[in-house]
């Protein structure tokens, strides 16, 4: 999908709430703290808790009233009900997921391709007793971030490879040296030519992933 524009004018304040939608999404069950939703979406506290105190009136976040934290709101859940009858692929993937976590003892995950960022739908747990939790249902990364977002990113045109990495300098800061844009696109190619990423603990130290990108029928990339 492409990237919105944010040259439109009057939207700086429909783009930041979305992006704390996105991050009181990819927080789960657990939640996110004012602080930690603040930082992540650049934003000062009053910005982030006027913004989220707004969505909340509308119903699409919550918070707990004991912890604090923010969640999804009521109202987020019936909008994904409908978006997911046009959109969701998961019905499709699940049972393909679960034979690779049974197969291969370890989590399987589906991730999709939305915008400059890969969303985890799906996930797996395989039998192997040590278990990854770097990845679970509504994460966020960032493409050429995690090997879900290494394979997708390789399999794209150079030119939007060349967009991508122009729009987001800020990846060799958030995720170490490794993701500068050197490193990083010698690692493009040789997912390319592997036909599958590895990222070899990249994120966490010791939590290794495999990926490779989905395409149609006619062998055109589906961006999952």
């Amino acid at each position: 999908m492409d990237t919105p524009s944010r040259s439109i004018p009057g939207t700086q304040a429909v783009a930041r709430a979305a992006r704390l939608l996105r991050l009181v999404t990819a927080s789960g069950e657990e939640g996110a703290g004012l602080q930690e939703l603040a930082h992540s979406a650049d934003l000062s506290r009053s910005t982030a808790h006027r913004l989220l105190s707004a969505l909340r009136v509308e119903g699409l976040v919550d918070r707990d009233e004991e912890s604090g934290k923010w969640m999804p709101g009521p109202e987020l859940f019936l909008m994904g009900s409908v978006a997911a009858a046009r959109y969701d692929i998961t019905a499709l993937a699940r049972d393909i997921v679960r034979s690779l976590a049974v197969k291969t003892e370890e989590s399987a995950f589906l991730s999709v391709r939305r915008a400059d960022e890969t969303v985890c739908l799906l996930r797996e747990e395989g039998s192997f007793p040590i278990r990854s939790f770097v990845l679970s249902e509504g994460v966020r990364f960032p493409l050429g971030v995690a090997s879900a977002g290494l394979a997708i990113l390789s399999f794209l045109p150079d030119h939007d490879v060349d967009a991508y990495l122009e729009r987001h300098p800020e990846l060799s800061e958030r995720w170490g040296r490794t993701h500068r844009s050197d490193p990083l696109r010698t690692r493009l190619a040789e997912t390319k030519e592997r036909g599958y990423a590895i990222n070899p603990g990249l994120i966490v130290e010791g939590s290794w992933g495999m990926g490779a990108a989905v395409f149609d029928r006619s062998g055109a990339r589906s961006g999952r």
